[in-house]
């Protein structure tokens, strides 16, 4: 789910021109799953511009199975200039495409997860391939989710709401990672201890 979320935002962005204005880093994503896909669905996803601030954007995207929604999803996209690596506000052509959509709303940007895992956080060990790094040269967002299915209680998929979370707060290349759990929710950590992302699952809501 989590690599067709990401090529639904690649397809939209290329299908509104904005694939040479710059590098989208994502900051936040949620997945609420109602139930899992079968493998003989055919299957919709619905993606459009949930909100807008000065170089963020909120994206909404909807999984759909015979018409019905299977998955719901909210991400928060920092728009970044690719020679600074800061962020950078949205082009005019953004807001020629997306404003409609965004109808005014200024989308959440604080991240919610703690930075630091309790003392007595089960200490974990990953290693990143070098196939898991992307354009912007670190680990791709979506390759996190691993762990979450590795080292978190996924038995309630399926059979009620589930909502995943992961916040992205810096970069990490291939190589060994430094994972701590604690519940529901886990810290993920280069060798030097910079906090990379945060994952957490817990109960949905319709």
């Amino acid at each position: 789910m989590a690599r067709w979320l990401g090529e639904a935002a690649v397809a939209d962005g290329l299908d509104a021109g904005l694939a040479v204005d710059g590098i989208w880093i994502i900051r936040r994503a949620t997945v609420t799953v109602e139930r899992l896909p079968l493998v003989t669905e055919a299957l919709e996803l619905e993606t459009w511009c949930s909100g807008v601030a000065k170089s963020v954007a909120e994206r909404h995207t909807t999984i759909r199975a015979a018409g019905e929604p299977i998955a719901e999803s909210e991400a928060i996209w920092v728009h970044v200039d690719p020679a600074t690596r800061r962020p950078a506000r949205l082009p005019a052509r953004f807001h020629a495409v997306y404003d409609e959509s965004a109808a005014g709303r200024r989308p959440r940007t604080s991240l919610r997860h703690p930075a630091d895992p309790p003392a007595d956080a089960d200490p974990l060990e990953w290693f990143f391939s070098a196939a898991d790094i992307d354009l912007a040269g670190h680990v791709n967002n979506t390759f996190y989710w691993r762990l979450a299915e590795e080292f978190l209680d996924l038995s309630a998929v399926g059979e009620r709401p589930v909502t995943f979370e992961a916040e992205y707060r810096a970069g990490i290349g291939a190589g060994r990672a430094v994972v701590r759990r604690a519940g529901s929710m886990l810290w993920v950590l280069d060798p030097s201890a910079t906090l990379a992302a945060t994952l957490s699952v817990g109960p949905g809501t319709h």
